[in-house]
């Protein structure tokens, strides 16, 4: 792994969740079966909580930690850990001593499960609404009559915010899965309902032997996520649309991507829903859009740290327009390098404000046991990021050139807006209908 990176977090807690081994975490039961906490189960979580505290103290960028005090509040989670009724409230009280930092780049990544929580449904946030982006079909959330374009204003007591939105998927992804939501929506006509939609919930082994079949059943879940996250294009002769996934490629698989198209007028770079990747990845795309060396941005630390800078590819670079898209899931390197192109005044950002998720950070992984191993990890924010113009996206964002939201409607019907109009900005025809063919929805198997 790269020791840098503006945090992946969706691939991380993926990567997390397939190496499960311990038969004691890895259950995922409903409420009402919650199997109660033993004290061994505390024993471990006041450990993690010990290690996790330590990672905080040695290596968070800020060292007054925004005011709070540390030991305090992780006394305070110990104390809730010896009294906890279940796991999940165990990792749940080592996951808010993190999150009270209200810092994007730091939290917990706990133990995986050995089940599988599908929802068979996909959320986001547009300007400051939540609608409903997909359903997969023969879901329950289909057969329950959920649509494309309903917009969700209650998932399970929640009320979906820019302020709350990545609590919520953190819970409800990485802490505690769900054996089903209940919804509140909206439909695109303005209907309202309630619906209670299950998830299907597969179950696994509760301890896996990577000596033997289970590491086939592994190298299949790993081949899946990287089909899932493959750079995917559209191109004509003259425009080259580039649906990126997130910034995980080495300098290798860049410099083939940009020969491509460095052949073409114009670049449309779709990072909606990119959450960020790695700063190598960053610098190295970066500098293909400059015919000279580029700081990117600053970098504050406890010590004094070099910034973020770009090499230029001298006459590979590519002088053609550059439309970046980007969106509220848009976060991290993502953010960065369009608010590069913003300032350079090198190309156009246009569609939904991102995530405002932009710190650096390390990934700390651990342990616990030998013969049944429990890995778990936190991500702990070493650097903030500042921009040439003095300013730093952390809880901000880019603000696009152009701001293009999809309506309910847009979904519902299958659009996309803010695509056709990148294509037309750099003179393709393409409407909203033939936009939204392009990079269809995928499920994983």
């Amino acid at each position: 792994m790269h020791p840098r990176i503006l945090e992946d977090h969706v691939k991380r807690l993926s990567i997390i969740g397939l190496l499960i081994l311990l038969p004691v975490w890895c259950t995922q039961p409903t409420r009402a079966q919650a199997p109660q906490a033993s004290g061994l189960d505390k024993e471990r979580g006041r450990d993690m909580l010990n290690i996790i505290k330590s990672d905080l103290k040695k290596n968070y960028y800020d060292a007054s930690f925004h005011g709070m005090d540390v030991d305090a509040r992780f006394k305070a989670a110990d104390e809730k850990i010896k009294t906890a009724s279940s796991n999940g409230q165990i990792f749940g009280t080592i996951a808010q001593a993190l999150i009270d930092l209200d810092d994007s780049h730091t939290f917990f990544l706990p133990p995986g499960r050995s089940s599988k929580t599908e929802y068979g449904w996909q959320m986001q946030l547009v300007g400051d609404k939540c609608f409903v982006t997909a359903v997969k079909p023969g879901s329950d959330a289909e057969k329950k009559g959920l649509k494309e374009g309903d917009q969700i204003v209650n998932i399970n007591g929640f009320e979906p915010s820019r302020e709350i939105f990545w609590k919520i998927e953190y819970y409800f992804n990485a802490l505690r899965p769900q054996p089903g939501m209940k919804l509140d929506v909206v439909t695109p006509e303005g209907k309202q309902k309630q619906l209670v939609v299950l998830a299907k919930v597969t179950p696994g082994k509760q301890v896996m032997d990577l000596t033997g079949e289970d590491i086939n059943v592994l190298n299949r879940e790993i081949e899946d996520a990287e089909r899932f996250n493959r750079q995917r294009f559209s191109e004509t002769e003259e425009v080259l649309i580039w649906k990126m996934p997130q910034f995980d490629m080495d300098a290798g698989q860049v410099d083939a991507i940009m020969d491509r198209v460095r052949k073409r007028k114009a670049l449309i770079l779709d990072l909606r829903g990119n959450p960020g990747g790695f700063v190598d990845t960053l610098q190295r795309l970066a500098g293909y859009f400059f015919d000279h060396d580029i700081k990117i941005a600053d970098r504050k630390g406890r010590k004094e740290m070099k910034p973020q800078s770009a090499k230029t590819h001298g006459d590979k670079t590519f002088k053609g327009q550059v439309v970046v898209l980007v969106d509220s899931r848009s976060a991290s390197a993502a953010e960065i390098f369009s608010r590069l192109l913003q300032i350079e005044k090198r190309g156009t950002v246009i569609g939904d404000r991102s995530a405002g998720a932009v710190m650096e950070s390390r990934v700390y992984d651990h342990q616990m046991g030998q013969d049944s191993v429990i890995p778990y990890a936190t991500s702990i924010t070493d650097a903030d990021i500042v921009m040439s113009d003095g300013k730093s996206l952390e809880k901000t964002g880019v603000i696009p050139d152009e701001v293009i939201l999809p309506a309910g409607a847009d979904f519902a019907s299958k659009r996309d807006p803010a695509l056709a109009r990148a294509a037309q900005l750099v003179g393709l025809q393409l409407t909203p209908e033939k936009a939204a063919t392009l990079f269809p929805i995928e499920w994983k198997k």
